[in-house]
């Protein structure tokens, strides 16, 4: 006996294969549409996979095959052009079909629940925020994205800070929702979700949606029900939400399109940003991607001509951009962080009844905690690197594993008693500041004091409602925040990018310092910025704070062109963890001995240590695959994966695949 169709399945497993089932019973196989999900039983375990396609024919031995459990769904789940973008990230990324299916969907669907059922009227709000008149680039912008909206155009909107970038944005959506068309908006963390919604609520008389991580699975799963449904006409999301199914969608926009925080450094490692690019494409529908400090990948888009370019070179409503100033901190040495110079500009500011915002991207109190008799320094015993020293709560903490330890009265080498805090985390600084300026309200924002639900939000509040105040933080508090009573910007260390192993890390320390720049002086009050460094001489340093960035990225472009780095080449990296070194190099070196006989289109870099060589008491080692082309990477990928399926499948390392990956070091 022979079943009429087999039902071939994408199951969520690490296996990059489709597997075939027998239907369910009492089910007519003419009715299933591929895009259902349907569920099965496999190995011990019972998983929820996509229905790729029903065939009449089989390789698997009918008395091997397994009979699914259930139909879940009358209508597919994911809509034709998320189905196709997850085929295309799969390709591309080669990662396993039913794993990329399962990313793309909300959890408690991967888990077998129904779509829920949702009452398709949606309140309108009442309009509150009166609508600017642009300049002339931003009309020019605004007139250009909305000429090309029943069709597929890239936009790169390169606006300074402050430059009306989010106004360009409005504009651009009502004009598509007066088309009766549906907006995505990514945006990179969980932070700037609140203001964003707060913005766009007030400007459109439809509900706006937020989607991300910081909501209950529930929560997500309506709003993306609603998406697929056409009730929701605006979704503002971080990452993931570019997989949120919409019913008629007309526009994408990638606010900050340069952050670091859209590629997925776990698992399934995409970029939503380039994700999203594809998903315009298949939908002919434009997509802009807006930033200060616009990535070089995106700017040599532009120069080959791929990308639309739009510029914003002003400040809107006639504010102006802030100056700098460079501390020399060999001539100006700072006491606990804060140099002379720094302390007086901070006094100045204050004193005018403004708003001071220093940015110090490292928490904790110190960096690490030293024995003053031995040189001993406290380090995690799980990874290659020290434990933070943390005053409250008082602790020794690992920013990589989590590892937590209580602070030792003794060294644990020589057992002296002269254990010393060395450097400075914002918790230290934090103090610093309090001790110098003990009657103005101090808010610190880093990972530390933003755990709790909604507390991100209090401390924004906090800031709207303190006219005179002290803003200390991390990165967390630089990236697309308006703080309008911000007159002073205080970079407390801007060396950390200028000599980094990372040929990433002066584009990311440059787009940084632009960005945290640029929450000075935003409406009718001049700003500043003072920049504390050691190397104030700096060649890039120096063309950052007197050209801004375009001739800083320029330059940076030059040097990668001339040594075939990113975006001038592609890279992918093999990643090998086990519990000895000699485990994951050999892995390693065996996949190396495959590429051999595969092409010379491409170079073979390693294995070598990672530059945290080991991590959550594994040893990590990597092979780095280099490529003047393309598809000359992914064909070589391709090929390789596999022969790398068909090794033992229990051997002693855990690996991963990262193609374009942000991390080389």
């Amino acid at each position: 006996m022979t079943a009429t169709y087999y039902l071939r399945i994408a199951l969520p497993t690490p296996l990059r294969r489709l597997f075939d089932y027998l239907p369910p019973e009492n089910i007519d196989c003419n009715q299933l549409v591929p895009g259902v999900r349907v569920k099965v039983p496999f190995q011990s375990r019972h998983l929820v996979g996509i229905l790729m396609d029903k065939v009449m024919e089989t390789g698997v031995p009918y008395g091997k095959l397994k009979q699914a459990d259930a139909i879940l769904d009358t209508e597919p789940v994911l809509p034709d052009d998320i189905a196709k973008l997850c085929t295309w990230a799969a390709d591309y990324y080669h990662y396993p079909l039913g794993e990329v299916f399962s990313s793309a969907m909300p959890t408690l669907l991967r888990k077998g629940n129904a779509l829920p059922v949702l009452v398709s009227s949606v309140k309108s709000e009442k309009v509150t925020d009166a609508i600017p008149e642009l300049n002339t680039m931003q009309q020019q912008a605004v007139v250009q994205i909305t000429q090309a909206l029943d069709s597929f155009r890239t936009f790169l909107l390169d606006g300074v800070t402050g430059s009306g970038k989010t106004e360009v944005y409005l504009q651009t959506i009502a004009a598509n929702l007066a088309n009766n068309k549906q907006v995505l908006i990514l945006i990179p963390e969980i932070s700037l979700t609140p203001q964003t919604i707060e913005r766009f609520r007030a400007r459109f008389a439809v509900e706006v949606f937020p989607l991300h991580s910081g909501l209950s699975e529930r929560e997500r799963l309506k709003t993306w029900a609603l998406a697929a449904r056409g009730v929701a006409k605006i979704v503002i999301g971080t990452r993931s939400a570019i997989f949120t199914p919409f019913a008629n969608l007309g526009l994408i926009i990638v606010d900050e399109e340069h952050d670091t925080s859209f590629k997925q450094q776990d698992r399934f490692r995409y970029h939503a940003r380039d994700l999203a690019v594809m998903r315009a494409n298949i939908l002919q529908i434009p997509i802009v991607l807006g930033s200060a400090t616009p990535s070089l990948e995106s700017l040599l888009n532009v120069k080959r001509g791929r990308y639309n370019y739009l510029n914003l070179p002003e400040r809107a409503g006639g504010a102006a951009l802030p100056k700098y100033e460079l501390i020399n901190l060999r001539e100006s040495p700072a006491e606990e962080g804060l140099s002379t110079v720094l302390l007086e500009h901070i006094q100045q500011h204050l004193a005018q009844n403004n708003q001071v915002m220093l940015f110090l991207n490292r928490r904790g109190f110190a960096p690490v905690l030293y024995c003053t008799a031995c040189q001993w320094i406290a380090g995690c015993r799980r990874c290659d690197t020290r434990l933070v020293y943390h005053h409250k709560p008082l602790r020794l903490q690992c920013h990589h594993c989590d590892l937590r330890a209580t602070v030792p009265s003794h060294c644990e080498q020589c057992q002296q008693e002269g254990l010393q805090p060395i450097g400075l985390g914002t918790q230290r600084l934090e103090q610093v500041l309090m001790r110098h300026f003990p009657e103005i309200p101090l808010i610190r924002v880093d990972r530390d004091t933003t755990q709790r639900k909604e507390a991100m939000q209090q401390l924004l509040d906090k800031i709207k409602t303190e006219p005179k105040a002290i803003l200390l933080g991390t990165q967390m508090l630089a990236k697309g925040h308006h703080f309008p009573n911000v007159t002073l910007v205080g970079v407390v260390d801007a060396d950390n990018g200028l000599f980094s192993a990372d040929y990433r890390a002066a584009e990311q320390m440059g787009q940084l310092l632009i960005q945290v720049a640029g929450r000075a002086g935003r409406e009718n009050k001049a700003g500043s910025v003072v920049v504390q460094t050691h190397y104030p001489d700096h060649a890039l340093l120096q063309t950052l704070i007197r050209e801004g960035y375009q001739p800083f990225a320029q330059t940076l472009l030059a040097e990668r062109e001339t040594a075939v780095l990113p975006p001038f080449s592609y890279f992918a990296v093999f990643r090998a963890e086990a519990y000895t070194k000699e485990n994951a190099n050999l892995f390693l070196d065996t996949i190396k001995k495959m590429s051999l006989s595969l092409t010379d289109a491409v170079t073979i870099l390693g294995p070598v240590p990672m530059l945290l060589a080991k991590r959550k008491g594994l040893h990590c080692q990597q092979l780095v695959i280099r490529s003047n082309r393309r598809s000359a990477l992914q064909h070589f990928l391709k090929n390789l994966l596999q022969q790398i399926d068909k090794l033992p499948s229990k051997h002693p390392v855990k690996w991963i695949l990262d193609v374009d990956p942000l991390e080389m070091v």
